[in-house]
């Protein structure tokens, strides 16, 4: 029987317009220091995908404490550092780190080497001991498009993380124009194609949905606000967007569907402004019929009355005394 799996990309989100504090978490200020904001997602979800790895190798130290904070049967689905993945956006912060440094040696430091795999590998290890981890997520950026050189550095970087579950978000047309090479890439390694939502521009890659491998299916839904998307104040921005319950329903069904055909599926919702991203992941599970668990603040339901929540017991709603 496949295992479905439903949460949110990033769980920490303390700061800015669009913080999660006083809408899912209690509000700081009402709460006590020990409060444990991965442990109290985890009462509601049961995975959650990480996006902290993309800015800085993952620390055997950081994820131990992960799995030690999360209950048996958790999953943590990790995104590759970004040297793996964006390697013009490393070799620009090396170039602000390192001044003036020859721009031939900055680009050599910019790429990926063995070392920087194995330091990875090493940091995600206690997830994988502990029966915690998920996927790790090979996020590439729009502008990384399908020619021979790409090509080979895909299959060479799927390769070199033989024995996890991989999967590949594509975002260019290119890789959809030759759907059935870049199908034929993927399943060879095996990894699974990224399924994704976002608002759609003339380069934007075309998906049909369809698991392309058997042993799980990985969808992200990244919000529709495409105002924000190029051009914004702050990146959280881009993500400011509530899907409501009919553009849900479409994902909901996939998943139901797909669910019949793969061992186990991910879904993460990323549009994480003011834990928008926490309403989304609990209406589909909803939508699924998985029972939603943890406790809902009222700061929370009053936001977003489209998550019908039944009433706690007084044990529950008196948890938090602000």
């Amino acid at each position: 029987m496949s295992i479905i799996r439903v949460g949110t990309s990033g769980w920490n989100y303390p700061s800015g317009r669009g913080k999660w504090d006083g809408v899912f978490y209690p509000p700081r200020r009402g709460r006590s220091t020990a409060f444990d904001e991965l442990a109290f997602y985890a009462e509601h979800f049961n995975t959650v995908e990480v996006n902290s790895t993309f800015y800085g190798q993952p620390r055997a130290a950081v994820t131990r404490r992960w799995a030690e904070r999360t209950p048996r049967g958790f999953e943590f689905s990790v995104k590759l550092y970004q040297k793996f993945t964006h390697p013009g956006m490393f070799e620009n912060r090396l170039r602000r780190s390192l001044g003036d440094a020859p721009a031939d040696a900055v680009a050599e430091l910019a790429r990926p080497t063995a070392a920087d795999l194995d330091e990875f590998r090493r940091g995600i290890d206690p997830l994988a001991e502990s029966g915690k981890l998920g996927a790790l997520l090979a996020q590439f950026p729009a502008s990384f498009k399908s020619g021979d050189a790409e090509r080979a550095y895909l299959a060479e970087l799927i390769r070199a993380f033989t024995g996890y579950a991989v999967a590949v978000e594509l975002r260019h047309k290119s890789w959809s124009d030759d759907f059935g090479g870049t199908l034929d890439l993927l399943n060879a390694e095996p990894a699974a194609w990224v399924q994704i939502d976002e608002p759609k521009f003339k380069f934007s890659i075309l998906q049909n949905y369809l698991p392309n491998v058997k042993s799980f299916y990985y969808m992200r839904l990244h919000g529709r606000n495409a105002a924000n998307w190029w051009k914004h104040d702050k990146s959280e921005d881009r993500y400011d967007y509530l899907y409501s319950a009919e553009e849900l329903k479409e994902f909901s069904e996939i998943a139901g569907a797909a669910k019949a055909l793969v061992k186990k599926m991910y879904l993460y919702t990323n549009n994480h402004f003011s834990a928008k991203s926490v309403a989304n992941a609990a209406m589909i599970k909803q939508q699924l019929d998985e029972p939603l668990t943890g406790e809902y603040l009222e700061t929370f339901r009053k936001r977003f009355p489209q998550v019908v929540i039944e009433d706690q017991p007084a044990s529950e709603t008196s948890r938090f005394n602000f």
